[in-house]
């Protein structure tokens, strides 16, 4: 199905002590969704269940994302989470910890609308 993106934030998040890449990420979604207060479907005659919400996320190892895990932070809307090599590790020089910084994308898409709107005026 054609779908027109109707929205695009982004967020960052960490996990400071835990070195967990799923906490870091979920921050940083959150992050993202605090940003803005989707009400594009309602604009457009649609159920917020019909947006499809694309997010990716980027952390230095996505092999240890729970991104099923993620995809329940969003509250409405169809998940898509794609985890990505990005983000960042930093570490502490006197202790030794591994500090984790996550970043993510959120897309919203409505189905298309092409034909259904004119320009009035």
């Amino acid at each position: 199905m054609p779908k027109h993106r109707v929205l695009t934030e982004f967020g960052m998040g960490t996990s400071l002590c835990r070195r967990d890449y799923t906490q870091a990420a979920k921050r940083a979604v959150q992050d993202a969704l605090w940003h803005n207060s989707i009400n594009m479907a309602e604009l457009f005659g649609f159920d917020k269940s019909a947006m499809q919400i694309d997010v990716a996320v980027a952390v230095q190892n996505p092999k240890a994302l729970d991104c099923g895990g993620l995809a329940i932070t969003l509250p409405r809307g169809q998940a898509n989470m794609m985890a990505v090599k990005g983000g960042q590790n930093v570490t502490t020089p006197d202790t030794g910890e591994t500090l984790v910084i996550a970043t993510a994308a959120v897309e919203a898409f409505l189905p298309e609308q092409v034909g259904k709107w004119r320009q009035s005026g």
